[in-house]
């Protein structure tokens, strides 16, 4: 079998289950650039990102037999992406605790700000990713999930293991908390 980028996610898992690499670097290929702004709004960090979408295909790869056929390929890898990301801000949390590390939210302190002609978009978008990254876990993954991976509110709860309302809630209590911290942004 020759596994090609037009194939469906589950005949390209088949084939790499069956030994085909070049069918997992197909699934990788069409999955990517979609994890990766996943996880990108959820650590709010670009390199962080970039590890935390590597690991995640990893640890896909290892798992890949036990992904139940008929279920969403992209919702199972988010959700290893999602336990990637929680497991990365608990190490990010310990470490702070131990080594006094300063949190990302502060790293705009120390740089110099650009001007303001320049960079009034890449601002605003740099302080809405600031402000998701800052949000707790609670209410920022169903956020994530729902609005920029327009998973419906079922799925959402159903990755998250919680109730369609629950989302619903936690979605709106996250953008409020958006409006506020992004109230001064023009």
């Amino acid at each position: 079998m020759n596994a090609r980028g037009g194939d469906d996610d589950d005949t390209l898992i088949a084939a790499a289950l069956g030994g085909e690499n070049a069918a997992f670097s197909a699934l990788m290929a069409r999955h990517k650039a979609p994890l990766y702004r996943f996880v990108r709004r959820y650590v709010g960090d670009a390199d962080e990102a970039f590890d935390l979408v590597q690991e995640t295909f990893v640890a896909s790869w290892s798992a890949l037999a036990s992904f139940e056929r008929g279920r969403s390929f992209p919702v199972w890898l988010r959700r290893i992406a999602l336990n990637k990301c929680r497991d990365w801000s608990r190490r990010r949390h310990v470490r702070k605790f131990f080594f006094g590390a300063r949190p990302l939210e502060t790293a705009a302190g120390i740089m110099p700000a650009p001007a303001a002609d320049d960079a009034a978009p890449e601002a605003r978008l740099a302080a809405l990713d600031a402000a998701i990254a800052a949000l707790p876990a609670t209410l920022k993954e169903p956020l994530l999930l729902t609005v920029f991976e327009q998973m419906s509110q079922a799925e959402a709860a159903e990755l998250l293991g919680v109730s369609a309302k629950a989302v619903e809630t936690r979605v709106y209590r996250a953008k409020q908390r958006l409006r506020v911290a992004l109230k001064d942004i023009a």
